[in-house]
């Protein structure tokens, strides 16, 4: 019988999650037993992709920028890089907006849903709001002085300092380019034999990856509030899932208008990403899996996507900016207020600014979103009505960001010649029989 390809058995794991957990809930203990014995199973898969991540960067960044040779190829991609995700954010930021105005969720919110979700959620948004407020005291410059680390080893020890290691991953390939190749050269051989050992680690998490998600999946319908709550939020949510479906067409027409690769084939390439990215709702736990898929899969040299890749998982928020932008004016349509032109401008550049230092790891968007409030001037006691669907919505937006990463990586080798007819394997399975 011919094995399943890796996407259908995260997919049939993900269902068969869901599945398994509606039927404990027929149980008074079924919930308790999923907690205790299934969820640890979904927290140890992301963990070990989380443990992985720095590693990963450090050895395939150092590894992509000393491969360029020269200063000028590195500006030249990283101009075009930055520039990409900054435009394909704004246009994120503009759809949520559209979407939002013509839709007006915000109007199907009752007074008495709101005060029960304000009661439920009123802790978790005060929560967020106090990790907030670091953010919104700091100067106009800390976000740059926040990029530079004063220790690299203290900067390595959290997912969430990931744009301090690609500082450090930039500047170490950097030095590796200005010295002469005799002395580069046994460094530049360590982190090559570095890079595939993490590699191989991510081929043999990769086949825990069906059961992970099945965990993962089966404690979140658990978790999750009452129906009433999610039929209360439902145009909201649609809202929400409608801009971010429309941002995948956006990147499909772009990889198929500039590469000339058919969406059938960019598609089934980053699938697999796609799929734990909505299980993990971590750009940075899915990264490993996104580059084996983009190098090996839709053909864009390892020199690019080491280093437009793991830029992206930091800056390359495109899925949380257009939730932030729905999200600010659902609440204030929800609290009764009308948003003019302006201050929707506003919310635009500071959703585009915010989410590029968004944490690439869950929750981190609604963190950012109190900014994106006091910008607008909405009430942020409005946190409390979206954190009932924010889990499922931070799914579906990490799958987002993730096939952003992808299509502009194949944009950026194209642009510079790094973009193979023909991928390496068709299939993860091939994959393992090349291997």
């Amino acid at each position: 019988m011919k094995k399943l390809a890796l996407h259908w058995q995260i997919l049939l794991g993900m269902a068969l999650g869901v599945i398994f957990a509606l039927l404990m809930t027929n149980f008074t203990w079924g919930a308790d037993f999923i907690e205790d014995w299934i969820k640890p199973f979904g927290t140890i898969f992301i963990n070990s992709l989380k443990l992985i991540a720095v590693p990963l960067i450090l050895a395939s960044l150092i590894k992509g920028v000393s491969d360029l040779k020269d200063i000028s190829q590195l500006s030249k991609m990283g101009f075009r890089t930055i520039g990409i995700y900054i435009i394909t954010t704004i246009i994120a930021v503009s759809i949520g907006l559209l979407m939002v105005n013509l839709v007006k969720p915000g109007s199907t919110i009752t007074e008495e849903t709101r005060t029960e979700l304000v009661e439920s959620y009123g802790g978790d948004a005060d929560l967020t709001r106090q990790n907030a407020e670091k953010q919104k005291e700091a100067g106009p410059l800390q976000a740059l002085v926040d990029i530079v680390p004063s220790n690299i080893v203290g900067a390595a020890g959290s997912n969430a300092n990931m744009l301090q290691v690609i500082f450090f991953a930039i500047f170490f390939g950097i030095g590796l380019i200005l010295i002469p190749e005799k002395q580069s050269e046994p460094v530049k051989k360590f982190f090559d034999g570095f890079n595939e050992v993490i590699l191989k680690m991510i081929d043999i998490i990769m086949l825990t990856a069906p059961f992970g998600v099945f965990a993962l999946l089966a404690a979140l319908v658990v978790e999750a509030p009452s129906a009433d709550l999610f039929i209360a939020l439902g145009m909201y949510a649609l809202c929400v899932i409608g801009g971010l479906l429309l941002m995948i067409v956006i990147y499909t027409l772009l990889v198929w208008v500039f590469t000339k690769k058919t969406p059938s084939f960019f598609i089934n390439g980053i699938s697999p990403a796609q799929l734990l990215a909505f299980s993990t709702s971590s750009s940075a736990a899915t990264l490993p899996v996104t580059m084996e898929r983009v190098e090996e899969h839709l053909g864009v040299g390892k020199e690019v996507s080491s280093f437009v890749l793991p830029i992206g998982a930091t800056i390359n928020m495109d899925g949380t900016s257009l939730y932030q932008a729905v999200a600010a004016v659902f609440i204030a349509q929800a609290f009764g207020m009308d948003l003019s032109f302006s201050v929707q401008l506003g919310i635009i550049a500071t959703a585009t600014l915010a989410s590029i230092g968004s944490a690439a790891v869950p929750g981190a968007g609604m963190v950012m979103l109190v900014i994106v409030l006091a910008q607008a001037g909405i009430p942020e006691a409005g946190l409390a009505l979206i954190f009932a669907i924010d889990r499922p919505l931070d799914m579906c937006r990490t799958t987002v960001n993730v096939t952003g990463d992808a299509s502009v990586s194949m944009l950026i080798a194209k642009s510079v010649g790094k973009l193979r007819d023909k991928p390496l394997v068709k299939n993860w399975d091939d994959n393992y029989k090349k291997k």
